[in-house]
């Protein structure tokens, strides 16, 4: 298990799922944590837990990271705390279920760009520090999703395309700076994806679904053993690897029958 101690590590999205399972692995390893969402209060029952069971430092901020300007605004308030990141992991984000035309377009803009933008901007704006003190580690959080097309979850899944083929790209453009890049991409796990995409748990998901702490581990371990990407779990594995057996267009069809209610 690498050794934190005495880093700063930022999550975003901390305010549940992946991001509390994050908060407390990367605490074990002995990192103090940034802990970012817009919704506060969750994230100060965590950082009171985590400073209790392993004595880190935790601070707590409230951001839309949707926002142009949420990046560059967070790292000038860690700048004025004299807190350098050492480990970012980019987990904020969301999906909408639903067919394309039914959505609200407001509301898929919002998701485009927390998904996309934000994370883009957070990747640049700290790995640039990264680069300047000699490296880092970065995670970004994707979604078997990112595979094929997904209909009723089309915009969610080419956003995690992106989030796929960045994060690998990025992997072998920042080793050269001693930056690890990583690509997490986990299926239906029991967080409360479904519940916020507004979609009820088909036959197909609850047979699959994975406990989030699990799959959390399994994305830092990657990370830190400098892997450009990961799909946790058999299930999942074999999901994406039968994909080169059929057509593009048979894809897309499968991925609806799973996905529909």
């Amino acid at each position: 298990m690498k050794d934190l101690t005495n880093t700063w590590a930022l999550v975003t999205g901390a305010s549940s799922g992946f991001g509390i399972d994050f908060a407390h692995l990367l605490a074990e390893r002995g990192s103090n944590l940034v802990l970012v969402a817009r919704r506060i209060e969750p994230m100060q029952e965590l950082a009171a837990q985590l400073e209790h069971r392993y004595a880190v430092k935790v601070k707590v901020l409230g951001r839309d990271l949707s926002t142009t300007e949420a990046a560059s605004e967070l790292k000038q308030t860690l700048d004025a705390q004299g807190i350098r990141i050492t480990t970012l992991i980019n987990n904020a984000g969301f999906g909408l279920f639903g067919e394309f035309l039914d959505q609200a377009l407001s509301k898929t803009e919002e998701m485009l760009k927390l998904n996309m933008f934000s994370l883009t901007a957070l990747t640049h704006v700290f790995a640039q520090d990264m680069k300047q003190h000699g490296g880092g580690n970065i995670l970004l959080v994707a979604s078997i999703g990112a595979y094929q097309a997904t209909p009723t979850y089309a915009a969610y899944s080419a956003s995690k395309a992106y989030v796929l083929l960045f994060g690998e790209a990025l992997h072998h453009e920042l080793a050269k700076h001693n930056i690890k890049v990583s690509v997490l991409s986990p299926g239906i796990t029991a967080t409360s994806f479904l519940q916020v995409s507004g979609q009820k748990a088909t036959l197909y998901q609850r047979m699959v679904m994975m406990q989030s702490k699990p799959v959390a581990a399994i994305g830092l371990k990657a990370l830190f053993a400098g892997k450009a990407s990961v799909v946790p779990g058999l299930i999942n594995k074999l999901t994406i690897f039968s994909n080169r057996f059929a057509s593009r267009s048979i894809q897309t069809k499968l991925a609806y029958l799973l996905m529909k209610n």
